[in-house]
């Protein structure tokens, strides 16, 4: 099957994309990135989009992050495509996170303002069935649950904006396959080869290792976290379900729910109320793991009233005689 076809696929399956959608398009350089902005390029007409090409240079790798970024506003410009840019010293901003957590943030946060800026209501990034495998490896080896194991979602609303990644089921080989053939040129991260990332590590060891003894692991990686996210989607359904039941506060403030009607539901259901609670304060579930889940569990079946769990992002959880309250710590409790 050609990769236009197979990407179209993706995009009806999962509704990707709308007619008259306007796209953002992160562009690293990099082989998936280039090769999600020609795809979108010539699915360009059929869906009558509107595209913008987003850069971010992290300055991580000296010139050569300024020859990517080069790189990329030539591509946009040979392409007839607005192209926006950032240079931001990672390694200044980083503060109590990994180098790869705060450049991820610098990239998401520069993206959701090229959106706001240009009016797009949806994100397009280049991760391929090769970061799908990649991502479930490593969060099965840090500890995750069904919501981690999902790993990436080819459809993922944040905030105002919609993640989407049309190139999700397609394997690097073909990715390569395809700039080869239509004679596309891109730029190589030289640092990928590097085993001072942990996803490097995986990357370069251990999938080639796992590989020995199936040489399907990466589809077969894949496919298990596409079924874990349909069958996370149902449990987080009915979870917000029952979760909309014991919320005694509607406001934007504090989320009290029912000690009592909180226990009652299983404790899968109890997780996933928790998660969606602190996501709903927070605005996202960056820095909350399933440690801190099973802290809030022996928080409110086992402590005594008055206890409190902090929780990264500013947020706390007390318990109360028949409420659990979930709130920002530098806001008064109401």
């Amino acid at each position: 099957m050609k990769l236009t076809d197979k990407v179209l696929l993706t995009i009806k399956k999962y509704r990707l994309i709308d007619k008259n959608d306007s796209i953002v398009i992160a562009l690293s350089g990099g082989p998936d990135s280039v090769c999600l902005l020609y795809l979108l390029n010539f699915f360009k007409k059929e869906f009558r989009l509107r595209l913008t090409c987003a850069h971010l240079d992290h300055m991580l790798r000296g010139k050569d992050s300024l020859r990517d970024l080069l790189f990329a506003q030539r591509l946009s410009e040979k392409l007839k495509i607005p192209f926006y840019y950032k240079q931001i010293d990672v390694k200044k901003i980083k503060v109590n996170a990994s180098l790869e957590e705060t450049a991820r943030k610098a990239r998401q946060d520069f993206l959701f303002k090229v959106a706001a800026k240009t009016k797009s209501s949806k994100i397009a990034l280049g991760h391929t069935k090769d970061d799908q495998a990649e991502t479930i490896l490593m969060r099965l080896l840090r500890g995750a649950g069904l919501y981690g194991l999902s790993a990436i979602l080819p459809k993922r609303k944040i905030s105002k904006y919609i993640l989407i990644r049309p190139v999700i089921e397609a394997n690097k080989i073909e990715i390569l396959r395809y700039l080869k053939t239509k004679k596309i040129p891109y730029r190589i991260d030289h640092t990928n080869k590097e085993d001072s990332y942990f996803r490097n590590r995986i990357r370069n060891r251990l999938i080639p290792e796992l590989i020995k003894y199936n040489k399907n692991i990466v589809d077969i990686l894949a496919s298990t976290a596409q079924s874990i996210s349909l069958d996370y989607e149902y449990i987080k359904n009915m979870a917000q379900n029952r979760l909309n039941r014991i919320i005694t506060s509607r406001n934007s403030g504090p989320i009290n729910l029912e000690t009592k009607e909180f226990l009652k539901l299983h404790a899968a259901l109890r997780r996933i109320a928790l998660r969606l609670s602190i996501e709903k304060i927070k605005g996202d579930l960056r820095g909350i793991d399933y440690r801190h889940v099973y802290e809030l569990e022996d928080l409110i079946e086992n402590r005594k009233t008055g206890s409190i769990v902090d929780l990264p992002g500013g947020i706390s959880v007390l318990k109360t005689a028949g409420l659990i309250k979930l709130y920002f710590r530098h806001k008064n409790l109401a």
